[in-house]
Protein backbone atom coordinates (compact mmCIF):
# COMPACT_ATOMS: atom_id res chain seq x y z
CA UNK A 1 0.00 0.00 0.00
CA UNK A 2 1.29 3.19 -1.09
CA UNK A 3 0.27 6.65 0.00
CA UNK A 4 -1.02 8.29 -2.91
CA UNK A 5 -3.13 4.79 -3.43
CA UNK A 6 -5.06 5.58 -0.45
CA UNK A 7 -9.04 5.47 -0.59
CA UNK A 8 -9.95 8.53 1.75
CA UNK A 9 -13.68 9.78 2.25
CA UNK A 10 -13.54 13.24 0.81
CA UNK A 11 -14.10 15.32 4.27
CA UNK A 12 -17.33 17.29 4.85
CA UNK A 13 -16.96 21.17 4.64
CA UNK A 14 -17.87 23.29 7.93
CA UNK A 15 -20.99 24.49 8.31
CA UNK A 16 -21.42 27.88 7.36
CA UNK A 17 -24.29 29.01 10.41
CA UNK A 18 -26.01 32.40 10.43
CA UNK A 19 -27.02 32.78 6.99
CA UNK A 20 -30.77 32.94 6.55
CA UNK A 21 -33.64 30.22 7.00
CA UNK A 22 -32.68 28.31 3.91
CA UNK A 23 -29.13 27.39 4.98
CA UNK A 24 -30.60 25.13 8.09
CA UNK A 25 -28.76 27.31 10.67
CA UNK A 26 -30.22 30.43 10.60
CA UNK A 27 -30.97 33.41 12.85
CA UNK A 28 -30.09 32.21 16.20
CA UNK A 29 -27.18 29.76 14.65
CA UNK A 30 -27.68 26.89 16.98
CA UNK A 31 -27.33 28.97 19.76
CA UNK A 32 -30.03 29.53 21.44
CA UNK A 33 -31.96 32.59 22.30
CA UNK A 34 -31.24 35.12 24.91
CA UNK A 35 -28.37 34.72 27.61
CA UNK A 36 -24.35 34.74 28.10
CA UNK A 37 -23.63 31.55 25.22
CA UNK A 38 -25.62 33.23 22.38
CA UNK A 39 -23.28 36.24 22.43
CA UNK A 40 -20.57 37.27 19.87
CA UNK A 41 -17.87 36.39 22.61
CA UNK A 42 -17.14 32.91 24.55
CA UNK A 43 -16.41 33.15 28.40
CA UNK A 44 -13.03 32.69 29.22
CA UNK A 45 -12.12 29.39 30.02
CA UNK A 46 -12.87 28.42 33.94
CA UNK A 47 -15.19 31.67 34.19
CA UNK A 48 -18.34 30.69 36.12
CA UNK A 49 -20.62 33.17 35.60
CA UNK A 50 -19.08 35.36 38.65
CA UNK A 51 -18.63 32.72 41.17
CA UNK A 52 -14.92 31.80 42.16
CA UNK A 53 -14.00 29.53 40.22
CA UNK A 54 -12.64 26.12 41.02
CA UNK A 55 -9.13 26.81 40.49
CA UNK A 56 -8.92 29.93 42.35
CA UNK A 57 -11.56 27.65 45.44
CA UNK A 58 -8.86 24.48 45.38
CA UNK A 59 -5.51 26.14 47.44
CA UNK A 60 -8.47 26.78 49.87
CA UNK A 61 -9.54 23.26 50.72
CA UNK A 62 -7.64 20.74 53.26
CA UNK A 63 -4.56 19.18 51.75
CA UNK A 64 -2.60 22.35 50.66
CA UNK A 65 -0.64 24.01 53.62
CA UNK A 66 2.73 22.89 53.91
CA UNK A 67 3.29 21.09 57.35
CA UNK A 68 6.91 21.07 56.81
CA UNK A 69 8.83 23.14 59.69
CA UNK A 70 10.78 25.72 58.80
CA UNK A 71 14.20 26.43 61.18
CA UNK A 72 14.32 29.18 63.35
CA UNK A 73 17.48 31.15 62.37
CA UNK A 74 20.26 32.31 65.49
CA UNK A 75 23.07 34.61 64.26
CA UNK A 76 26.77 34.41 65.71
CA UNK A 77 26.56 37.23 67.34
CA UNK A 78 23.32 36.24 69.34
CA UNK A 79 25.71 33.14 71.10
CA UNK A 80 27.18 35.87 73.52
CA UNK A 81 23.91 35.33 75.72
CA UNK A 82 24.07 31.58 75.88
CA UNK A 83 26.02 30.75 79.21
CA UNK A 84 28.51 28.74 79.65
CA UNK A 85 30.56 27.16 76.78
CA UNK A 86 28.07 24.54 75.25
CA UNK A 87 25.79 26.13 72.89
CA UNK A 88 22.77 23.84 72.21
CA UNK A 89 18.56 23.75 71.47
CA UNK A 90 18.05 23.74 75.61
CA UNK A 91 21.03 26.35 75.85
CA UNK A 92 19.39 28.71 73.18
CA UNK A 93 15.37 28.14 74.42
CA UNK A 94 17.18 28.67 78.11
CA UNK A 95 18.64 31.89 76.57
CA UNK A 96 15.40 32.95 75.39
CA UNK A 97 16.55 33.12 71.88
CA UNK A 98 14.34 30.26 70.28
CA UNK A 99 10.67 29.28 70.81
CA UNK A 100 11.44 25.41 71.70
CA UNK A 101 13.91 22.99 72.63
CA UNK A 102 12.49 20.51 70.32
CA UNK A 103 12.73 23.52 67.03
CA UNK A 104 15.27 23.22 64.47
CA UNK A 105 17.87 25.94 64.38
CA UNK A 106 20.18 26.79 61.76
CA UNK A 107 23.50 29.50 62.60
CA UNK A 108 23.56 32.24 60.66
CA UNK A 109 27.10 35.02 60.71
CA UNK A 110 26.25 38.06 61.58
CA UNK A 111 28.57 39.78 63.41
CA UNK A 112 31.21 38.01 66.10
CA UNK A 113 31.38 35.09 66.47
CA UNK A 114 32.46 33.78 70.49
CA UNK A 115 34.63 31.02 70.90
CA UNK A 116 31.76 28.14 72.11
CA UNK A 117 31.06 24.36 71.18
CA UNK A 118 27.98 24.98 69.00
CA UNK A 119 25.79 21.78 69.04
CA UNK A 120 22.60 22.58 66.30
CA UNK A 121 20.89 21.37 63.59
CA UNK A 122 22.31 23.54 60.47
CA UNK A 123 24.45 26.39 59.69
CA UNK A 124 25.93 28.31 56.68
CA UNK A 125 29.64 27.69 55.71
CA UNK A 126 30.74 31.55 56.72
CA UNK A 127 29.66 30.94 60.39
CA UNK A 128 31.12 27.10 60.73
CA UNK A 129 34.04 29.04 59.38
CA UNK A 130 33.95 32.16 61.44
CA UNK A 131 33.30 30.33 64.56
CA UNK A 132 36.26 28.02 63.98
CA UNK A 133 38.47 31.13 63.53
CA UNK A 134 37.30 32.32 67.04
CA UNK A 135 38.18 28.50 68.80
CA UNK A 136 35.00 28.05 68.77
CA UNK A 137 33.35 24.25 67.07
CA UNK A 138 30.38 23.17 65.42
CA UNK A 139 28.84 20.18 65.44
CA UNK A 140 25.89 18.90 63.27
CA UNK A 141 23.26 17.02 65.84
CA UNK A 142 19.53 15.72 64.87
CA UNK A 143 16.51 17.68 65.95
CA UNK A 144 15.42 17.05 69.37
CA UNK A 145 12.18 14.87 69.46
CA UNK A 146 9.44 15.71 72.28
CA UNK A 147 9.19 13.02 75.09
CA UNK A 148 6.62 10.66 74.13
CA UNK A 149 3.73 11.26 77.82
CA UNK A 150 1.56 8.02 78.66
CA UNK A 151 -1.58 8.16 77.00
CA UNK A 152 -2.89 6.29 80.53
CA UNK A 153 -5.83 8.14 82.70
CA UNK A 154 -5.39 7.51 86.49
CA UNK A 155 -8.30 5.69 88.33
CA UNK A 156 -11.06 7.39 90.00
CA UNK A 157 -10.89 6.79 93.49
CA UNK A 158 -14.15 4.91 94.59
CA UNK A 159 -16.10 6.03 97.91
Amino acid sequence: MKFNELNTAKQKSPTRVGRGISAGRGKTAGRGTKGQGSRKSPVRFGFEGGQNPLYARLPKLRGFKSHRRIAEVIYTSQLNKVKGLKADNQALYEAGLISSPYAAVKLILKGEAPKKQVHLQSASKNAIAALEKAGGTFSLVSQLGRPVTSAKKTPKATK
